[in-house]
């Protein structure tokens, strides 16, 4: 349409220009005058439309500008009511992580009294189970013994699983297994009690093999309900090297091979460097049905990768605050005190070169989250994503007891050794 109505101004301008030519040609001015009139006036009309339209293009052009002028301020008085909405919601937030570092604080202090509370325990095993402080005679400490043997004898062994998650989807993956014993009365028995008479007596090995039975359970179990998770059973580095225990270890595991991606058995890393050659040789046992390994208590962050690779160790399991507790700025990178060579978040990238996944544990507050989180840590475990619950009694009920071979025979040589 625009073109069409410029075809006919124009159309229009020449006509305008041939009447004033011909009426100065019909005078007398001759054809020169004419022509010249004829050119002349249609340059006057071009340049007089041009000149019009650009006054209307710029006047098109301010009302535009105007209007963007106008929403860009509407713009900025909604940017900052946001801005507004957003500093408080980000103070909120502060205000929380706060408070929820402060009640990780008192948590660590609690625990420091648990641990501390558990040392004296250690020291005097017989408080809470009869006798008094200081006397001559430990009886109270053979009375808490007994109590052991009965819980094992009875099948008094609760099992407790805590999820272990991958971040940042938080999906459970995995499972740590812990063992809690009961005495006649329903009281829970925590390891920090009984391990102070169980490992002198030689019953370790006989919890450890419960625990593995259990475990065994509930991974068929599992497996047949299509759940695609494994679980971490501790075991004692004591227990892999017994020459009675490993063989009766070693024919269960060959019988439930199957079970093997699903089963990591789990060692603490001052064990783990100790292990004499039987240990290591057993532990090659069992990484050769399939079985993995894991490290927990680490306390040297400075880890002998090829080493735990050689020995079929795929996950560390470090705490969470002992990390972030150990680093350091150096220059302008981020380091761990222990590791000054190697920037932090390459740590768990290092690991997984040589086949070991690093697992941040005891999270507790999700600022811990975003910091394990910029280490490239991808599992995590702790009581923000899941305490440790009991498997229900009808569910061990499903399962079906121990076999009595499980639990005697190492009862039996602690009995006589």
């Amino acid at each position: 349409m625009r073109r069409l109505t410029l075809g006919l101004l124009i159309a229009t301008y020449l006509c305008l220009s041939l009447i004033v030519a011909l009426t100065l040609w019909r005078n007398g001015t001759g054809w020169g005058v004419a022509v010249s009139a004829l050119m002349g006036g249609l340059g006057v009309c071009l340049a007089s439309h041009g000149m019009i339209m650009r006054f209307l293009e710029m006047r098109d052009m301010r009302a535009e500008v105007g209007a963007v002028r106008e929403a860009h301020k509407i713009l900025l008085e909604q940017v900052e009511r946001i801005d507004g909405r957003v500093t408080i919601v980000a103070r909120a937030i502060d205000a929380d992580l706060t408070r929820s570092a402060e009640l990780t604080d008192e948590v660590h202090m609690l625990e420091d009294l648990v641990h501390k509370m558990s040392r004296r325990f250690e020291e005097r095993p017989a408080v809470g189970y009869g006798g008094a402080r200081g006397g001559p005679d430990p009886v109270p400490s053979r009375g808490l013994m007994e109590i052991v043997r009965e819980a094992l004898a009875e099948n008094r062994v609760d099992l407790y699983l805590q999820p272990v998650v991958s971040l940042p989807q938080r999906r459970t993956m995995f499972y740590e297994s812990f063992s809690r014993l009961r005495d006649p009365t329903g009281k829970i028995i925590m390891p920090a009690e009984y391990l102070a008479v169980a490992e002198p007596a030689g019953l370790v090995t006989a919890i450890d093999n419960l625990l593995l039975f259990r475990c065994v359970q509930i991974v068929r179990r599992l497996a047949a309900q299509d759940r695609q998770v494994g679980i971490f059973c501790n075991v004692a580095m004591a227990s892999l090297g017994d020459d009675e225990f490993f063989p009766q270890f070693l024919e269960l595991l060959r019988a439930n091979r199957d079970l093997a991606p699903a089963l990591i058995f789990e060692v603490g890393q001052a064990a783990f460097d100790a292990r004499t050659s039987v240990e290591a040789r057993n532990m090659g046992k069992l990484a050769e049905l399939g079985f993995r390994f894991s490290l927990d208590k680490v306390a040297d962050l400075d880890l002998d990768l090829q080493d735990l690779s050689r020995a079929d160790v795929k996950f560390v399991r470090i705490g969470a605050q002992r990390l972030l507790d150990d680093l350091t700025d150096i220059g302008e990178r981020l380091v761990f005190r222990s590791m000054p060579d190697l920037a932090a978040e390459d740590f768990a990238l290092l690991m997984r070169r040589y086949g070991v996944e690093l697992i941040a544990e005891k999270v507790e507050n999700e600022r811990q989250v975003v910091d394990i989180l910029d280490l490239d840590i991808q599992i995590a475990q702790g009581h923000l994503f899941g305490e440790p619950r009991a498997i229900k009694d009808a569910v061990l009920a499903e399962t079906g007891p121990p076999p009595r071979r499980v639990i005697e025979m190492p009862q039996r040589r602690a009995a006589f050794g």
